[in-house]
């Protein structure tokens, strides 16, 4: 969980009162890796209705070709690191619950990734035909898988990262120069403002009981925010639609499938870890730490849902 040998052997001397072994711990190690395979090769006995799509980075020790020699004088292939994206696909089954299905690492978020990644699910036994929604954020080339793989599917865009991509493309004119309450604003507290208002009616769009009203909601937000903030409402228009595919399903799943943070909360916990550990000895050691985190993370997510029931 991103603790060197000696800081693991530490922390265990602690507990135990002994000082664990190099090779006990790497048969520790081993054993969670063997357990990361088995539960990436399992065959999938049912297809969820809906996947939530999304990649997350890290870096990773690569070998190369040229050699260097170390004090001893023995020679090693020199190392480098190179960043690589483990692809994931969490399901989120008709009662709500979410369980990550299928994770694996690709040199970037391409067509041919998704593609390859998707293959592997299908060989685990996912139908396609089955699968009826795909969450993700606008990842380039997965609309086009989504449509080739996934006949049946509605693709629903992550409002999360729709939201922000428009925040990104504010202009700050025509700020204003007086708050609610008629106090002089500063320049920066007037950015902050505009940044603040907007957003607060972007999201309430998606709080409309259903998609007729959102589109309404839509248009009275353009007509507001069009002549102050252009380039931000144009790109908040554009395809729009497929930010509103979940209003097809029940409503007790809305919060869960309209965005990917579900993914995202996860993502954050492997960056912590990942960012500990700097860059992974190898490919193994990073998808066995995404195992670890992942699996933390939903016994967690159990606990806090037994208590609350």
């Amino acid at each position: 969980m991103g603790l060197s040998l000696r800081d693991l052997q530490e922390a265990l001397y602690e507990i135990l009162g002994a000082v664990l072994s190099v090779n006990a711990i790497n048969r520790i190690t081993l054993k969670a890796q063997k357990q990361m395979f088995q539960s990436r090769q399992t065959r999938l006995e049912e297809t969820p209705p809906i996947l939530i799509v999304d990649g997350v980075w890290a870096s990773v020790q690569c070998s190369s070709e040229d050699f260097w020699e170390d004090q001893a004088g023995h020679i090693r292939k020199l190392r480098h690191a190179e960043d690589r994206v483990i692809l994931v696909a969490m399901a989120v089954w008709p009662d709500g619950t979410q369980t990550v299905l299928h994770y694996e690492m690709a040199p970037q978020e391409s067509e041919a990734a998704w593609l390859l990644f998707f293959a592997h699910l299908w060989q685990r036994g996912l139908q396609p035909y089955s699968v009826k929604l795909i969450v993700s954020d606008g990842t380039t080339g997965l609309p086009k898988v989504i449509r080739a793989l996934f006949p049946l599917a509605q693709h629903q865009r992550c409002i999360t990262h729709k939201v922000r991509a428009m925040l990104r493309h504010l202009g700050y004119e025509q700020l204003p120069h007086l708050d609610a309450q008629g106090q002089e604003l500063s320049h920066s507290e007037a950015k902050k403002l505009r940044y603040s208002q907007i957003k607060h009616d972007a999201y309430a769009i998606y709080k409309a009981p259903d998609w007729e009203e959102a589109i309404v909601m839509l248009l009275v937000f353009a007509q507001k925010w069009t002549d102050l903030e252009p380039d931000a409402v144009r790109t908040f228009i554009k395809d729009f639609a497929l930010t509103l595919s979940f209003y097809d399903f029940d409503e007790s799943l809305h919060s869960l499938i309209r965005t990917s943070n579900a993914l995202e909360r996860l993502f954050r916990e492997f960056r912590t870890k990942a960012d500990e550990i700097g860059a992974f000895p190898n490919e193994e050691s990073c998808l066995a730490i995404f195992f670890l985190v992942s699996r933390r993370d939903h016994a967690k997510h159990d606990r806090l849902k037994n208590h609350g029931e």
